[in-house]
């Protein structure tokens, strides 16, 4: 008696089989790269919007309006790259994005003033806004469900590679000069050549492939990954498709489809979820600079505080990179979110040098481990029919509440100072941990290719 032929396996699990190879290596540096620029020029703008508040003599309601209008380009941006991602690819939408808003980026290092900046700031905001749910969209289809929640903590930890350099030239290079926040800019242009890399050196996702029928396309790009892993492969001609692909939705279809029976519940408290933590994080991270200047502290120090405070986010992102896969997503993304809670209310009430370093380090920490675990669960929440449309739009509504935040600052400061401004932001954190149970925990379960 012979033993029956093996099944092949369908495209699914042999990704999810893999061990984490150089593949996957490029694949997540290759985003992460782009991720920590996008990160770069988000936090450029917080110690540009403070030179030039004294160098162009602006009013705190044209400052918070240079840190909004470009969130108002990233909810758009973000809620039409999900929906061009689903339809045109990850990678393509990926490096458009990059290339949009480097060139944004390098064209503001030449503008002499402010509605020529606002303009600019609203387009590097669009490309922004699109590419962050689309790369962690893209790198959760190709990590094996046994590391994908760490492995996109691990994407979103580039964001403080990225923030670290803002602060990093903030430092020297911005008050250097009166056109210090200019070479800010066009160092702000790297991701227009970047976005070259992208195209032609990564892969596209081949569960994107596999869903709109491109079964041959999706092998090959898997194949490569068992290669590098000395992993066996199906013989050509034999490989199975993990079902056959349906008629591809639109976009409208696939907007109503967030609010089905099945997805209702996730969607709103991820929606939820996003739209509080990007309040408080925005409303805080962009202003603090300028909350330290206006406390006293000269443009040199403030700026010094907060290049240590956003080392912090490094050891954050650690733990729960590690922390996901051990207590799962919910319950490590609610513990971040409480523990950014009780830093902001610190933050807020603490004098001193030493207490404003201390308790905005404790911030910086919590809050971007918090990020961290967002963005590994959001893209679990739907299949890849949907992924980056829901992902998108859960990005897209965040960035309602970036727009939001910048401009409700100065009024919460004037009418109770930053311990009132942080009781506040303290408040969504809080909110934010409770939505985070009505989301689906799947650690170490594989991503659903419906």
């Amino acid at each position: 008696m012979t033993d029956a032929p093996a099944r092949p396996l369908p495209l699914s699990e042999r990704l999810d089989r893999l061990p984490f190879t150089r593949r996957h290596l490029r694949v997540l540096t290759g985003s992460g790269i782009g991720w920590a620029l996008d990160a770069m020029d988000v936090g450029l703008i917080s110690f540009v919007i403070a030179a030039l508040a004294v160098q162009w003599n602006l009013a705190p309601s044209e400052t918070a309006w240079i840190a909004s209008i470009g969130f108002v380009g990233m909810a758009i941006g973000a809620s039409l790259g999900g929906l061009l991602a689903d339809r045109f690819g990850r990678r393509q939408v990926f490096a458009v994005t990059l290339l949009v808003y480097g060139i944004a980026t390098g064209a503001s290092a030449l503008v002499s003033g402010l509605a020529a900046l606002l303009v600019l700031r609203f387009l590097v905001g669009l490309g922004l806004g699109a590419e962050l749910p689309v790369a962690s969209t893209y790198v959760s289809e190709f990590a094996p469900a046994r590391i994908r929640g760490r492995l996109i903590v691990i994407l979103e930890a580039f964001w403080a590679v990225g923030w670290t350099a803002a602060a990093l030239i903030g430092f020297l290079v911005i008050p250097g000069s009166d056109d210090g926040w200019r070479w800010a800019f066009a160092l702000g242009a790297l991701p227009a050549a970047y976005a070259l890399i992208v195209r032609w050196g990564l892969p596209e996702s081949a569960r994107w492939l596999a869903r709109r029928g491109r079964h041959a396309e999706a092998d090959a790009v898997v194949r490569s990954f068992e290669q590098a892993a000395g992993a066996p492969s199906p013989a050509v001609g034999d490989v199975q498709p993990d079902e056959p692909a349906p008629a591809a939705l639109s976009s409208r279809e696939r907007l109503s489809a967030l609010w089905s029976r099945e997805f209702r519940v996730r969607t709103a408290c991820l929606w939820l979820v996003w739209f509080c933590v990007n309040f408080s994080y925005y409303g805080a991270f962009i202003w603090i600079p300028s909350i330290l200047v206006s406390q006293g502290y000269d443009l040199v120090r403030s700026f010094g505080f907060t290049l240590i405070i956003t080392l912090a986010q490094l050891p954050g992102y650690a733990v729960a990179a590690w922390l996901i896969e051990v207590w799962g997503r919910r319950l490590t993304l609610s513990v971040f979110l409480l523990g950014s809670a009780a830093s902001a209310v610190l933050f807020g009430t603490a004098s001193g040098e030493t207490m404003v370093i201390a308790t905005g380090m404790a911030l910086s920490f919590f809050n971007l481990g918090a990020w961290g675990a967002l963005y590994a669960v959001t893209p679990e929440m739907y299949p890849t029919s949907l992924r980056a449309t829901g992902s998108g739009w859960a990005a897209g509504v965040g960035r309602i509440a970036s727009i939001i935040a910048p401009l409700s600052v100065p009024l919460l400061l004037a009418s109770g100072g930053a311990p009132l401004l942080f009781v506040v932001f303290a408040a969504f954190f809080a909110v934010a941990a409770g939505a985070a149970w009505g989301l689906l925990d799947r650690r170490g379960l594989a991503l659903d290719d419906r």
